[in-house]
């Protein structure tokens, strides 16, 4: 009985063995490592355009925070506004001395 038993041990452990050494020789085969390669270089791609979309996305964000504080956005004066505005800073800068004259 004994002998039956480490017979069958014997038996199980050398086909888990062959079975293991069968699965690392596959995986080492030009084809196995051929194929790793290709999917860990479409994954580092897909890591890179993810990156990029960030990185344009925060960009956007942004510069519409940068334009909403500093008013680049904002409307041009028309014509009439502006020469309006053009006499109202001339008559600052002439001050108490405009009256004079």
């Amino acid at each position: 009985m004994r002998r039956v038993f480490w017979l069958a041990m014997g038996v199980t452990i050398g086909v888990l063995v062959v079975r293991k050494m069968s699965a690392a020789a596959e995986r080492l085969t030009p084809q196995s490592v051929a194929g790793q390669l290709a999917d860990g270089l479409r994954d580092l791609g897909d890591a890179i355009a993810d990156f990029g979309a960030d990185v344009r996305a925060a960009a956007a964000s942004r510069e519409d925070e940068l334009r909403a504080g500093t008013g680049l956005d904002a409307p041009l004066p028309t014509r009439d506004e502006a020469t309006a505005g053009g006499q109202a800073a001339l008559q600052a800068r002439r001050g108490a001395h405009a009256a004079d004259s």
